[in-house]
């Protein structure tokens, strides 16, 4: 399971728990809709920073991972460039004889 999906799940199951509870609470009806409203904004509030962590953990894999391959490929062209060159100086050294 995705830590993504998780904090979902844990998130909603206590979003639906912190209803529940204001749901059976004995207070007056404008002031259970008043608790609902500010807890929806607090959930609504922690559920973008935990998005908005998610994205930033996403993004600075995707920039790690980015920043490797260019590594590995310019890796990849230095080895290339020194087997032109060797091979460029075995054609060198065969085209002329040895005297």
């Amino acid at each position: 399971m995705s830590t993504g999906k998780l904090l979902l799940g844990v998130v909603a199951g206590v979003a639906a728990g912190a209803l529940v509870g204001i749901l059976f609470a004995p207070d007056k009806g404008s002031e259970t809709r008043r608790k609902i409203s500010k807890k929806g904004a607090d959930y609504a509030a922690d559920l973008k920073n935990s998005f908005s962590d998610l994205v930033d953990g996403m993004s600075s894999k995707f920039d790690d991972a980015k920043e490797e391959a260019s590594n590995l490929a310019d890796q990849g062209k230095a080895i290339l460039d020194h087997s032109k060159n060797r091979a460029n100086d075995f054609k060198r050294d065969v085209k002329t004889p040895a005297m």
